[in-house]
Formats: structure tokens, sequence, C-alpha cells
């Protein structure tokens, strides 16, 4: 079963980035239930943006490199590769 049209093992390749990912998500969560800088609105923009940007974009990249990565290993092994493969085989 492939969620986002990524596989399996796409799905384990790209579990690099979760734990980035849930910690930002929880930093950005905690900020706002608990404001150890007050409600200053400089203060609550700033650790936001510094929270939600990078968030989304590591989750963009996640899912980017994870469509590359499938398309990537449908089309296999570059033509070089291969042709290092069989001439390793012949000798």
């Amino acid at each position: 079963m492939s969620v986002l049209q990524l596989t399996e093992e796409t799905w384990l390749d790209l579990t690099v980035n979760f734990i980035p990912i849930g910690i930002l998500a929880v930093l950005d969560i905690m900020f706002w239930v608990y404001n150890p800088w007050g409600w200053d609105l400089w203060f609550v923009f700033w650790g936001h943006v510094l929270t939600v940007v990078p968030l989304v974009l590591l989750t963009a990249l996640t899912y980017v490199s994870g469509r590359v990565i499938q398309r990537d290993e449908r089309a296999g092994p570059p033509e070089e590769e291969a042709d290092a493969g069989t001439e390793a085989a012949d000798g």
C-alpha cells in the first residue's frame, strides 16, 4: 500500500527526516502553550517563523526527495553503472 504515492521502501529511506520534523512541530506547539518571552508580537512572530518555516521546508523537501528516490528506483541504475557491472562480470 502506498501513501502519498510513495512505496514502503521509500518511506524507510525518508525516516531520517521524521525526527527533525517532529522536533520542530513539538517546539512550535510548546511555544504556543508555554510562551517564555510573553505575548509580545515581535517575539511571537519570530518564534513561530523560526520553527514553522523550516518545518514546512523540510516537509516539502522530504516529499520531493521521496518522489525523486522512487523515480530513480523505477528507472534502474544509470547506463555507466550498468555497463561497468557487465564489464566486471566479463572479467
